[in-house]
């Protein structure tokens, strides 16, 4: 019994290092051939949201790739390429609250902050994985507790964050 917990172990241990190619992360890169990434400016190109979402987004889908795989960061014509624009920003009401009195109108008690981005990612050693595509991902707040000026920057942000995921999966992870 001792001697198979042991092998377990081993087994276990070993387990991350016997295939390079593959990442907890669900990275399916091979660093034999892929070795760069290149990332445009992703534009606003529907002009509402923060100022500095566009800045922001592209930063950020940067940091990810750059914690989530062993790939160097370079300026243009990297082995993966993305560039894209942020193609909607939408604030809309998901659910109406009954005020309870018949002379005070019905308010809305939860919002949604939708975004998306469309996404052109270049593969070069690998053309079939070429994609162009959108990606949206959303996130709601409650507009009879706060304001969208307070909780906007944080939405934005764990909106992005699920946006950065979707991207990673659909270009290097392919699960």
């Amino acid at each position: 019994m001792k001697f198979n917990r042991s092998v377990l172990f081993l087994a276990l241990c070993f387990l991350p290092f016997s295939c390079g190619v593959y990442k907890f992360n669900g990275a399916s890169i091979n660093y034999n051939e892929i070795k760069t990434l290149s990332i445009a400016n992703f534009v606003n190109s529907v002009g509402s949201g923060p100022p500095n979402m566009s800045q922001t987004f592209t930063e950020g889908l940067k940091e990810y790739f750059q914690t989530n795989t062993k790939l160097e960061l370079i300026q243009s014509q990297g082995d993966l390429q993305f560039e894209g624009e942020i193609s909607n920003y939408a604030v809309r009401p998901q659910a109406i609250s009954s005020s309870g009195n018949n002379n005070q109108s019905d308010g809305t008690s939860l919002m949604r902050v939708q975004i998306g981005v469309a996404v052109r990612f270049i593969n070069i050693r690998k053309e079939e994985d070429n994609f162009d595509r959108s990606f949206s991902f959303y996130a709601d707040y409650d507009p009879s507790t706060t304001t969208l000026n307070a909780v906007e920057d944080d939405l934005v942000n764990e909106i992005f964050e699920a946006l950065y995921f979707d991207i990673f999966q659909a270009s290097v992870a392919q699960w």
